[in-house]
């Protein structure tokens, strides 16, 4: 039977570029091949594009192919699958796209390399599961039990996970023979390819359901919403995560449970702001006050606490009340309270206020010749 033009099998013309070339190989791949395409033909397509791709990527053989036809491309050795004779013409950039179109179709890479041994049946472990949690800033500081509602899923009940309905068995599936894989040679560009991948009569499992379970549908899982306690420690601070081990879903097949992470968010204080196990605060003053002292009643985290701010002091102070702050994360104890006084000056003044600041700004102290302000 006279064999198709090249071109025509990737639906290219004569001036397509190289990457063009295997553009179209990869799509053909992906479409045609044997595990993926049960149609009749799908085989032959395969093997006709492997073909036309060994030559038209290969530019001597491309050249030749060009000017003689298919008896050219022959003389190079291809032609066939079985007649591929070297890599030559054939760069680095050519074998990673190769080895991707081996993992991603082939179910596998070259001459029996495989991420699963055999006997090994195949199982999947279950997603991992985020859950965003927001606290009060008090709950992050003297800590908090919560219960979240989250959806998961989890071993089926019915079946206790075999996806068999209760009373009937589980057989070994005879395609793998409990292997939950099949191994396969095929011919292509590069000659016998040894591929591996899941059984398609079992997925991989290594074993055959006579009758589903009509809950899990053989899954072996189901979907639930779930409570879940969790104690946030005090003093944790914004934007922690905590992992809880086999909280997420369960796994296919038997597969082992994911993990549960959930991140603390904390919302502000109105007033108050945690820096590790530090409490930090602003106390607005007029300046008669920072001037002769005062005694105020200061919010911590522990309520209201009576502070005294001692005569003389200047704006922006910053004043330590030792282990008035939040427990401590890690450790006994407490952190400590930082007041920042701000001093507030008015903007505006009466004529009576105005000559009031003028005399105190002339008084001078009779012992050392300074006035009030200077």
């Amino acid at each position: 039977m006279e064999k198709r033009d090249y071109y025509e099998i990737l639906g290219l013309s004569k001036t397509a570029s190289k990457q063009e070339i295997k553009s179209a190989y990869r799509k053909m791949a992906k479409e045609f091949h044997p595990d993926r395409n049960k149609a009749s033909d799908a085989a032959q397509k395969f093997n006709e594009a492997q073909e036309a791709y060994e030559t038209l990527s290969d530019e001597r053989k491309r050249s030749a192919y060009d000017k003689y036809g298919h008896a050219g491309a022959q003389s190079f050795g291809g032609g066939g699958a079985g007649g591929f004779s070297g890599f030559s013409g054939f760069d680095m950039g050519d074998m990673g796209s190769i080895n991707d179109i081996f993992e991603q179709f082939f179910g596998g890479g070259f001459g029996g390399f495989s991420t699963q041994s055999s006997g090994q049946t195949r199982r999947h472990r279950g997603e991992d599961l985020e859950f965003n949690l927001k606290i009060s800033f008090d709950e992050a500081v003297f800590g908090v039990e919560k219960t979240i509602r989250y959806k998961r899923r989890v071993v089926c009940e019915k079946c206790k996970g075999t996806g068999a309905e209760n009373g009937t068995s589980v057989k070994t599936c005879k395609q793998c023979n409990g292997a939950g894989q099949v191994r396969r040679i095929q011919q292509t560009f590069l000659g016998n390819l040894q591929t591996v991948s899941p059984c398609p009569s079992c997925q991989g499992s290594g074993t055959v359901i006579e009758k589903k379970c009509e809950v899990c549908d053989a899954k072996g899982v189901e979907n639930i919403t779930a409570d879940f306690k969790i104690k946030v420690p005090h003093g944790i601070p914004d934007g922690v995560t905590l992992r809880f081990k086999e909280s997420g879903n369960a796994g296919l097949k038997g597969g082992v449970y994911g993990d549960l992470y959930i991140v603390i968010e904390v919302e502000e204080h109105e007033s108050l702001e945690k820096k590790g196990d530090d409490i930090y605060s602003d106390l607005t003053i007029d300046i008669t006050e920072a001037v002769l002292g005062t005694s105020k009643e200061v919010l911590t985290v522990r309520g209201l606490e009576k502070v005294n701010i001692p005569a003389g002091t200047q704006p922006e102070t910053i004043i330590k009340y030792a282990g008035k702050g939040a427990p401590k994360f890690r450790g006994a104890g407490s952190g400590d309270h930082y007041l920042k006084v701000i001093v507030k000056i008015p903007q505006k003044t009466t004529r009576d206020q105005k000559e009031l600041w003028n005399s105190l700004h002339d008084l001078k102290d009779s012992k050392t010749g300074f006035g009030f302000f200077n």
